[in-house]
C-alpha cells in the first residue's frame, strides 16, 4: 500500500468503495485525494495487471477505470469484469471518438467520460451511478416493463422470447431509463448521454423508440414524458 492508498480518518467504515485504474500516476493521486474528501475509500491500480490483483481480494462499488493504458486496455478489463462482475463501471478517456463511448456501453459500462474532465461532473455521475446501481431491478441484472424485459448486462430488448431490434442510441437512452429506477430523466442528461445538438434531437429519439414499445406511440403507456422534468419510463 502507497501513501496515497493511505484512508483519511474520518471515512465511515460502511462509506463506498472505489478502485481508480489509471497508468497516469498524477492523475491518479489527484482524483484519489478528491474522491476521498469527498466521502469515499479509493484504492489505486496503475494498469490491468494491478488492477486485477485488487478485483480478486476486494469487493468494491465502483471501477473507475481509464481507456488507454500500456498491456491490457481499458476495454479488456472491461470485458473480463463483466463476465466475473456486475460492479459499475465509470470509463474515463482521452478519446471522445463516439465509437469508443459506443464500444464501452456494449461491454457493459455504465458510464463514460473525455478526459479532460471536471471533478465536480465526475463526481456527480458517481453519485448517479451508485444511486441507480442501488435499485432491486439494477441488482437483479434486468429490468420489466409490461411485455418487455431489458437485460442490462447485454444492453439487450426482448418481449417475451423475441429480441426487439435497437439503435445504439436507443439502447443508451433505454439503458439510462432502466438505470433510473422509474425515476424520471432530464432531456438535458439524456442530450449530454448521446451528445445530441440539441433537446429537441431527444424528443426525436424519444418517439423512434416509443414506436418500438408502446402500441400507441401518441398515448405511451410506459415511457411518458414528465412536465418540466423530462421522461421517465414507468417499470413494474
Amino acid at each position: 500500500m502507497t501513501a496515497a492508498d493511505i484512508e483519511m480518518p474520518n471515512l465511515r467504515d460502511d462509506a463506498p468503495h472505489l478502485l481508480v485504474v489509471d497508468d497516469d500516476e498524477r492523475i491518479r493521486d489527484l482524483l484519489a485525494s478528491y474522491l476521498r474528501q469527498n466521502g469515499f475509500r479509493v484504492t489505486q491500480a496503475e494498469n490491468g495487471a494491478a488492477a486485477r490483483a485488487q478485483l480478486v481480494g476486494l469487493a468494491f462499488d465502483c471501477i473507475i477505470l481509464d481507456v488507454m493504458m500500456p498491456g491490457e486496455s481499458g476495454f479488456e478489463i472491461a470485458e473480463w469484469l463483466r463476465k466475473e462482475s456486475d460492479v459499475p463501471i465509470l470509463m474515463l478517456t482521452a478519446r471522445s471518438e463516439p465509437e469508443h463511448r459506443v464500444k464501452g456501453l456494449e461491454l457493459g459500462v455504465d458510464d463514460y467520460m473525455p478526459k479532460p474532465f471536471e471533478p465536480r461532473e465526475l463526481l456527480l455521475r458517481l453519485q448517479n451511478i451508485l444511486k441507480r446501481r442501488s435499485t432491486p431491478q439494477a441488482k437483479a441484472g434486468e429490468v420489466r416493463f409490461g411485455p418487455f424485459i431489458f437485460d442490462l448486462r447485454r444492453n439487450e430488448l426482448k418481449r417475451g422470447d423475441e429480441p426487439i431490434r435497437l439503435t445504439d442510441k436507443e439502447r443508451e437512452v433505454l439503458r439510462e431509463f432502466a438505470l433510473s429506477g422509474g425515476e424520471p430523466v432530464s432531456r438535458e442528461d439524456l442530450a449530454k448521454l448521446g451528445e445530441y445538438e440539441n433537446e429537441r434531437a431527444v424528443d426525436v429519439q424519444i418517439n423512434r423508440l416509443r414506436q418500438k414499445i408502446e402500441v400507441d406511440p401518441a398515448n405511451p403507456a410506459y415511457l411518458h414524458t414528465v412536465r418540466g422534468k423530462g421522461y421517465v419510463l414507468y417499470l413494474d
